[in-house]
C-alpha cells in the first residue's frame, strides 16, 4: 500500500481515502507512565522464543535508548559460562525453569562470578511467593514470571535504577502540526493554557519554532532571553538558569519563548533541544513543546522521545497524506506508546470541500480527540488580544474542547488530583494464573 495517493488520478475524496487507510495504531496507555531506563548496561539470557521477542522489543523502545542491552540464549548456564571469562554488567536479567532446588543452585553459582554492584533479574515459570521471598533474601533484585510483558521488563529495570528520593519528572507533550498553517501553535497554546488553569500545575511552554514562533505574541510576553540562550549554553543550562529566563504569563502557566528573529540562522543539530527538556522536565509537571512543522534530525528526536504527541491538520488531503506519513513514521519509531492525539483544526471552512473528520480518522486508523470548527472571529480577536480563547470566552465550546485536550494528555484521572497510577505490589506479581 502506497503512502502517497495518486493527485493525478483524484476525481473526489473518497479513493485517495481509501488509499491512504490502514489498520488502526498498535500503541497503548499501558507504558505511559514508565519512566526511561538511565545508561546502563545490560545483558540478557532468555530461554524461551516468547522472552526473546519481548526482550528485542524492549531493546527498540524509546525508554531503553541510552541503555545498551546485549541478548543471549541459554539462560542461566549460558551467563555462567559468559561471566566466567569476562566482568558482569550493570543488569543481568536471566530466564530460567524447572525447581526451586536447581534455580537457587544455578544462582548461587552465577554468583560466585558477578562483579559488586552488579544487579539480577529473574524470569521464571514458578508462580510462588515463597521462591519470591527466598530469591529476593539471597540478593536477586527483581524476579517476574512468565509472560512477561514489554512494559513489565522495562518498567522493573527502571525501577532498580530509580532514585526514591528524587522529584517525579515531568510529562513531555508535543504539539505538531502535519501542515504548514494548520494552527498546531494556537492549539498548543491554548491547551497548555488550560492544562494549567484545569490542575492548577506548573506548566511551560517552549516555543521550537525559533526563526517564526509565536507564542510571545499569543500569551502577549516580549522576553528578552528564551529557547536559544537555553540551547546555547548547554553548559549553563540547570533549574536555576532556566528559571531566570522563563516568562511567566500566569500564576501556573511560563513560557519559553522563540527569538522569532532572522538575524541568524537556526542549524540544529539532533541532540540540540535534549538536555534543555530534560531540565524543563526536571523542573517542572507539564511541558509544553510547541514543534514546527519541519522535518530534520531535532524535530524526529523530539517527537521520539516526548511522552505524548498532539497532531494538528486540517481537513483536506495534503494534510491527509502528511498525517499518515507522520502516523506511519510514529508507529515505526514508537510501537510501545499509545497513537498521537489527532485534532482537526479549522472545520467547515465556508465553501471549501472538506474530508469530514471521522472519515479523515478513520483512514489514520485513529479517533478525533477535537474537532475544532472554523471561527474567524473568537480565534482573531484572541490572536489581536494576546489572549487565549478561554479568557475570551470560557464559556463556548471551543474553550471546553480545549480544556478536553488537556484532560486527555495529563495522564491525569481527573483535574486536580495527582494520584500516581497504582503498582500492583507483591500480590500482582503472583496473581496472573488466578481468575
Amino acid at each position: 500500500m502506497s503512502a502517497n495517493p495518486d493527485l493525478k488520478n483524484m476525481s473526489g475524496y473518497m479513493d485517495p481515502i481509501s488509499e491512504l487507510s490502514h489498520q488502526s495504531y498498535g500503541g497503548s496507555d499501558e507504558g505511559m507512565h514508565i519512566g526511561a531506563v538511565p545508561r546502563i548496561t545490560i545483558h540478557a539470557f532468555c530461554q524461551t522464543d516468547g522472552t526473546m521477542r519481548t526482550a528485542e522489543a524492549a531493546m527498540e523502545d524509546r525508554r531503553m535508548a541510552k541503555a545498551h542491552l546485549k541478548l543471549d540464549m541459554g539462560g542461566i548456564p549460558s551467563a555462567i559460562e559468559t561471566f566466567e571469562q569476562a566482568p558482569t554488567p550493570n543488569l543481568i536479567v536471566v530466564e530460567t525453569s524447572g525447581n526451586r532446588e536447581d534455580l537457587v543452585s544455578s544462582l548461587d553459582h552465577l554468583a560466585e562470578y558477578c562483579d559488586a554492584g552488579t544487579k539480577v533479574i529473574v524470569i521464571g515459570d514458578v508462580n510462588d511467593v515463597t521462591l519470591y521471598r527466598d530469591l529476593i533474601s539471597r540478593g536477586v533484585s527483581e524476579y517476574l514470571v512468565t509472560p512477561v510483558s514489554v512494559f513489565q521488563l522495562i518498567g522493573a529495570i527502571g525501577e532498580l535504577y530509580a532514585d526514591p528520593d528524587a522529584e517525579p519528572l515531568g510529562r513531555t507533550i508535543a504539539f505538531f502540526g502535519v501542515k504548514g498553517g494548520c494552527g498546531a501553535s494556537t492549539v498548543a497554546h491554548n491547551g497548555a493554557w488550560s492544562l494549567a488553569r484545569s490542575f492548577q500545575a506548573e506548566v511551560v511552554v517552549a516555543d521550537m519554532d525559533l526563526a517564526f514562533g509565536t507564542a510571545g505574541l499569543d500569551y502577549n510576553q516580549d522576553p528578552l532571553q528564551g529557547v536559544f540562550e537555553a540551547i546555547s549554553a548547554p553548559e549553563r543550562l540547570d533549574e536555576t538558569y532556566l528559571d531566570r529566563i522563563l516568562s511567566k504569563c500566569n500564576e501556573h502557566l511560563s513560557l519559553l519563548a522563540a527569538p522569532a528573529t532572522l538575524e541568524r540562522t537556526y542549524d540544529q543539530g539532533e541532540k540540540s533541544f535534549e538536555q534543555l527538556i530534560e531540565t524543563m522536565r526536571a523542573s517542572v509537571p507539564q511541558v509544553v513543546l510547541d514543534v514546527p512543522h519541519a522535518w530534520n534530525a531535532w524535530v524526529k528526536q523530539t517527537l521520539l522521545s516526548v511522552d505524548e504527541i498532539v497532531m494538528v491538520a486540517e481537513p483536506d488531503l495534503a494534510n491527509l497524506r502528511n498525517a499518515k506519513n507522520t502516523v506511519d513514521m510514529l508507529k515505526q519509531l514508537r510501537p510501545n506508546d499509545r497513537p498521537p492525539h489527532l485534532v482537526m483544526n479549522k472545520v467547515n471552512v465556508p465553501k471549501r470541500p472538506e474530508i469530514k473528520p471521522d472519515e479523515f480518522a478513520s483512514a489514520l486508523g485513529l479517533t478525533v480527540q477535537a474537532a475544532i470548527p472554523f471561527e474567524p472571529q473568537l480565534f482573531g480577536t484572541a490572536a489581536n488580544n494576546g489572549q487565549m480563547i478561554g479568557e475570551v470566552d470560557n464559556k463556548h465550546a471551543i474553550a471546553r474542547m480545549f480544556e478536553d485536550l488537556a484532560q486527555s494528555v495529563s495522564g491525569k484521572a481527573q483535574p486536580t488530583r495527582s494520584a500516581r497510577p497504582g503498582l500492583g505490589g507483591l500480590f500482582s506479581k503472583f496473581k496472573r494464573k488466578t481468575g
